[in-house]
Parts: C-alpha cells; structure tokens; sequence
C-alpha cells in the first residue's frame, strides 16, 4: 500500500463509534488529490490495476470482495461503477442495484434479498444501494417501526461478519454531496433531453427531507462502521474525486488481499501442442 493511498484511507474512513458530523466534511474537499487532469489519468491506470488483481481474485476463486455504494439521489453511484470498473471483465464482476422490494422479497426478512445477491467466490460484487436502505429511507420514510429499525444496526454488523468470516471482504462508500450539488445535477437531468429517463419526481419529495436523511446517514455511520466492514465518507461533489478516492481504496484493498493464480500439478514442459 502506497503512502499515498495510507492517506485516503486514512483521511475518509470512518472509526468504530465515531461521532461523525456530515456537515463538518466538505463534500468538494479535493485535498487528498493534485491537479485534475492527472489525477483522472491516475484512476484509468488504478482501474487498469483493478482489472489486474481481480484476474488474479477469479482465478484464485476462494474469496470475494463486495462494494457497497450507498448515498443521496445523484450522489454518483452509476458514474462510480462506470469510472472505476470499466475496465475489469465482465466475468468476475457482478452490479445489483437494489430498489424497491418486491412482493416477494418483502415476505421474507429484509435480509433475504441482500444475501442472495452477494458475490461469489472469485468475484466482485458491487452494490448500488443495499441493505442500509433498511435504516435510511425506512428511519426516515417511517417504513418500519423505531423499534425495528433499531435493532437492525447490530443485524447488519452480524450478518457482514458472517459474511467476513465466510471468505467476503467488504467495503462500504457512503457518497457524500451537498444539497445545492445535488439541485444542480437533478436540473440537468430536466435540461438535457437525453437524461430525463434518469429524473423521478420521487427524488424531489425527498429533497424535503434533506436534514433528516442526513441525520439517518449520520446514525448509520456511527452504528455500522466496524473494523471488519468499514464505513468511507467519500467527497463526492466532484465527480473526479470521488472516482479517485473509490479507486485508490479498492485497489489497495486488492492488494492486501494478495489473490494469487493457482498452482497447477503438471508441468508445461510435458506437453506439445499438435
């Protein structure tokens, strides 16, 4: 792990228990990075990397990673997977976006559905939302009783360490933007011809409810960032930090991980190709 990289991750994870304040993290903050041209040609080569190690992740196919995104409408969650992952196969790399329950799902524990999208070993699963859904839209909407929604905080935390512990190593970025951010690529998507099918008026009633999601984000950080599944507050009102920083920390995560290609029990040498 570069110097550089001990310092994102330094910089945005957040510790077991921290009292973390949203609005005392500058969502522009580009200080973890240099100029912006560069630091975009830094990501393309740290995706370049990714592909790598995740080559070596599928081949060695004992462990997974999964990536959970997680943030406010327009926060970057679909940019993020485009810009970082772009470049790794296909075969080893799974995305499942998570929206509304269906009749199904919500006949089981809210859980069930979470579970079965997790990744397989030797590959990479990314999440596009999650199960902290569970503790953000139903705390706030009201969907589920405070009684309920508090007792999930520690069913999450053991479920993920279920899942630690089964071979799955797990990173968590909360994508976090500003509300006036957040106005102005929500009117792009009515001003560009191209990106009305992105716009749903259902982000503008939640807009009303900025403060109390943020307090809900806030209360989820606090509660769920463990050293087995750690929480990352990633500056996301630009869009090339928030790739940068979500970069770097996979791929430093990768290399820990250290994946490696299988030995085979024959030589090549014994072998002619006719």
């Amino acid at each position: 792990m570069t110097e550089q990289e001990n310092r994102i991750i330094a910089a945005l994870r957040v510790k077991p228990g921290d009292r973390i304040k949203l609005k005392d993290r500058d969502p522009r903050d580009s200080s973890l990075f240099g100029d912006e041209q560069e630091t975009k040609a830094g990501t393309a080569s740290l995706a370049r990397d990714i592909d790598t190690l995740q080559d070596r992740l599928y081949a060695e196919g004992s462990r997974a990673l999964l990536i959970i995104l997680q943030g406010t409408d327009t926060s970057g969650k679909d940019g993020t997977i485009r810009s970082v992952f772009n470049s790794t196969g296909p075969l080893g790399v799974s995305v499942h976006a998570f929206g509304t329950p269906s009749k199904l799902e919500l006949e089981h524990d809210y859980l069930w559905r979470i579970h079965a999208a997790c990744p397989r070993r030797g590959t990479i699963g990314i999440f596009n939302r999650s199960h902290y859904e569970d503790v953000l839209i139903a705390k706030v909407r009201k969907l589920a009783s405070k009684e309920a929604v508090e007792q999930r905080y520690d069913q999450i935390n053991a479920f993920e360490k279920m899942l630690v512990e089964n071979g799955t190593t797990i990173l968590k970025f909360m994508l976090h933007i500003s509300k006036e951010e957040q106005k102005e690529r929500l009117q792009e998507r009515l001003d560009d011809p191209k990106k009305h099918w992105k716009f749903n008026p259902g982000d503008l009633e939640d807009r009303q409810y900025w403060d109390e999601y943020q307090d809900a984000y806030e209360t989820m950080l606090r509660r769920c960032s463990t050293d087995h599944a750690p929480w990352h507050v990633i500056p996301a009102d630009r869009k090339w930090v928030r790739n940068a920083a979500i970069a770097s920390i996979v791929k430093a995560t990768l290399e820990e991980m250290d994946p490696q290609y299988p030995k085979v029990d024959w030589k090549p040498a014994d072998f002619k190709i006719p």
